[in-house]
């Protein structure tokens, strides 16, 4: 990676493993994380909470707090990891910096519906997938994005971001 602070941004549907595998990836290179859900305006939590998925009007500003998050990552000179669904091209824009690389975790819908099911403890349900699915929009060539394969175990998905974007420890 060509950046002097590098930020990776964790994105895709709910349930692909953005807060598992970037939490084990921050880990093991010391750099700071971020989860992006604990960004959300409370009302954007209640909303996906009962059932309803988010609009753009909802989401531009949990985009400029994750924004500022990598703004102030970036300004300390501290690379870092976090966590954002950045389902379109116009909210990855928001987030876009020379030091950012958006890391795609990606696979079949039925999988990340399965994982969805398994999960406990979060306010995001599985009836809102069919929206994150509907709405994203895969990086373009003239973004800086790589994808990740969720058929890979987390482990395999970090060596695998570490090994594409030769990332070294802090």
């Amino acid at each position: 990676m060509a950046s002097t602070t590098p930020v990776l941004v964790f994105m895709g549907p709910a349930g692909t493993g953005k807060s598992t595998v970037a939490g084990m990836l921050a880990g093991r290179l010391g750099w700071d994380f971020q989860e992006g859900d604990d960004l959300h305006p409370e009302a954007n939590v209640a909303k996906m909470a009962s059932g309803h998925a988010l609009n753009d009007h909802d989401r531009w500003p949990w985009l400029d707090r994750v924004a500022a998050w990598i703004d102030g990552q970036i300004a300390a000179g501290r690379p870092g990891v976090i966590t954002c669904s950045a389902l379109k091209r116009s909210y990855r824009d928001v987030l876009r910096r020379d030091d950012v690389t958006f890391v795609l975790l990606m696979g079949d819908p039925a999988l990340v519906l399965e994982r969805l099911l398994r999960r406990q403890g979060h306010y995001m349900p599985p009836s809102l997938l069919t929206s994150q699915f509907d709405t994203l929009e895969i990086p373009d060539a003239d973004e800086q994005a790589i994808r990740v394969d969720l058929d890979l175990t987390p482990q395999q998905q970090v060596d695998d971001v570490v090994d594409r974007l030769r990332l070294t420890p802090a």
